[in-house]
């Protein structure tokens, strides 16, 4: 044997080990990933109208159903007959702003506390959940009118 040899073959088997370690793990990522989105793709619309014209106190939808990771769009539209005050903070506290678009104009903002408005107007949010849960929605001093609803993000 010559000197030496063996210290090169111990070498030459560490990095094959190496080598292979990391082919096993960049197949293993993605089975570690739990986000069921994929942000590149278009944000799917919701749509929440606030007042119709059988009644001020119509909502158009009152459940949500979503899932973490995806790319949302929700624009809430108010008809202008009542002041409508939309509050949902948990909810608001659990997804990602990415932009918040109001008569054209876009804001930037990482919270929002409630919605208000005081006559007819739009707003648009775009934004993904980023934890699961129930949250509740409600249009506050008309709650009794039936102005509530629920966001369910799985």
């Amino acid at each position: 044997m010559i000197p030496g040899e063996g210290l090169s073959k111990k070498k030459e088997l560490s990095s094959f080990m190496r080598f292979l370690l990391i082919i096993f793990l960049s197949f293993q990522i993605p089975l570690f990933s739990n986000a069921e989105g994929d942000l590149s793709i278009r944000s799917k619309k919701l749509v929440l109208n606030l007042g119709s014209d059988k009644s001020d106190y119509d909502m158009s939808q009152k459940v949500f159903n979503m899932e973490t990771g995806k790319a949302y769009r929700l624009e809430i539209t108010s008809m202008g007959f009542k002041e409508y005050e939309l509050e949902a903070e948990e909810f608001f506290r659990n997804i990602w702003i990415r932009s918040i678009e109001v008569e054209g104009v876009e804001i930037d903002a990482p919270v929002i506390n409630e919605i208000e408005f005081e006559r007819e107007g739009e707003i648009e949010i775009k934004f993904v959940p980023i934890r699961p849960g129930e949250y509740d929605f409600e249009i506050e001093r008309l709650q009794s009118k039936g102005m509530v609803g629920k966001f369910i993000v799985k």
